[in-house]
């Protein structure tokens, strides 16, 4: 099971890059060179964070990206729901609908209760909190 996707993780490791620099405007190819991501790949992110409102966005031959938000307000729960949808650890589902089982079955209130739990944590990891270190540079993933 892959609790982080390569987007959430991708999203982690340029807003962990920009948390160095407050205030900076970085470009894709500068967050490129330094990050080792895929320039593409990496545009769409930053632009999908952008219309989060997570960043901010400059256009132009100065143009870039810089944070709008502070890294302690941006937390890993909201990234993993912007890049992947709800965290949940079952679908409940049987062919595309709802389990026919679902209003019985003796495990889904102690998958919800994880759920939560694993939610609270999640809440609690912020940018901020997975700090500001040098070692975020290319081939470095978020670890957790």
């Amino acid at each position: 099971m892959n609790l982080i996707n390569r987007d959430t993780d991708y999203a982690v490791r340029a807003l962990r890059f920009l948390a160095q620099r407050p205030g900076e405007i970085l470009s894709v190819a500068d967050l490129h060179a330094e990050l080792g991501i895929p320039r593409a790949y990496l545009r769409g992110i930053l632009q999908k964070l952008a219309r989060a409102e997570i960043l901010r966005s400059h256009r132009g031959q100065r143009g870039g990206f810089q944070l709008n938000r502070q890294p302690a307000t941006i937390q890993l729960l909201d990234l993993m729901e912007l890049f992947q949808g709800d965290v949940s650890l079952t679908q409940c589902m049987f062919h595309g609908e709802a389990c026919p089982n679902r209003a019985v079955c003796p495990l889904r209130a102690t998958i919800k209760e994880i759920e939560e739990l694993v939610a609270t944590k999640l809440r609690d990891i912020t940018i901020a909190s997975l700090g500001t270190h040098p070692e975020i540079t290319r081939n470095s993933t978020v670890g957790v």
